[in-house]
């Protein structure tokens, strides 16, 4: 095994919490004319064409949900509903305690970091004002570069970013997306987070067959490969 020279972070439910849904996206949808359980499903249904920019624009993308979803809202409507929706979907994101901490320790040692996420246009807009944005070298989002985990251009992608080959890499997450299966693919080192809380985490496409490495905590799943508590000589 190489010397873990990077690590890279999954977003949702590995940064985060488990992710849940919360009132707003009820709101939303009845302010567009939707029954809140239809536009949900129509959510979880087109999530990984809309994640890769296969809906187009966020408005067009919207637009289209909602239409499958029985709404005709006004252009207006529609513009309010971009606002709202950005703001549900930051609303509904908690950093794990230890997810700053650990992001500390890995730029005090001097390792590069990276976030790659399968995600809509709303975590890009709001990311950079999360504490651990000044602790990211980078981050690659799916609907900027046009493919989901576990494609390898979403990871090479990364690499590319942060000067490093895939076998020097530590990639950790929940398990969405197929993304450990498609880390290692790549040559890198994949961890599953199994925090107690990511039982009820909405997550699409799961590595449900993972075998390989888990950990119940970020600074677990990092000091299992990368020692936290004195810096590289």
């Amino acid at each position: 095994m190489s010397p873990i020279r990077a690590v890279l972070f999954d977003f949702f439910g590995t940064l985060t919490t488990a992710v849940h849904r919360g009132p707003a996206h009820a709101n939303i949808a009845r302010w567009l004319g939707c029954d809140p359980a239809v536009f949900a499903a129509e959510l979880d249904r087109s999530f990984r064409v809309r994640a890769r920019g296969g809906f187009g624009p966020q408005a067009d993308a919207l637009r289209r949900v909602t239409r499958r979803a029985g709404g005709r809202p006004s252009e207006r409507r529609i513009a309010v509903a971009l606002s709202a929706r950005s703001a549900a979907v930051r609303a509904d994101t908690r950093l794990r305690p230890d997810a700053v901490p650990v992001l500390a320790a890995l730029r005090e040692r001097g390792l590069p970091t990276a976030v790659i996420s399968d995600c809509g246009p709303e975590l890009p807009l709001f990311l950079s004002t999360l504490p651990v944005a000044p602790l990211l070298c980078t981050c690659v989002y799916s609907v900027e570069v046009g493919v989901c985990k576990p494609h390898p251009r979403i990871y090479l992608t990364a690499c590319a970013r942060l000067g490093v080959e895939p076998a020097q890499c530590l990639y950790i997450g929940d398990g969405g997306s197929r993304e450990l299966s498609g880390a290692r693919a790549v040559g890198m080192t994949a961890v599953r987070l199994t925090a107690p809380d990511l039982g009820r985490h909405l997550q699409f496409d799961a590595d449900t067959g993972w075998t390989g490495w888990t950990a119940p905590s970020l600074t677990q799943a990092v000091e299992a490969f990368v020692p936290l508590g004195r810096r590289r000589p």
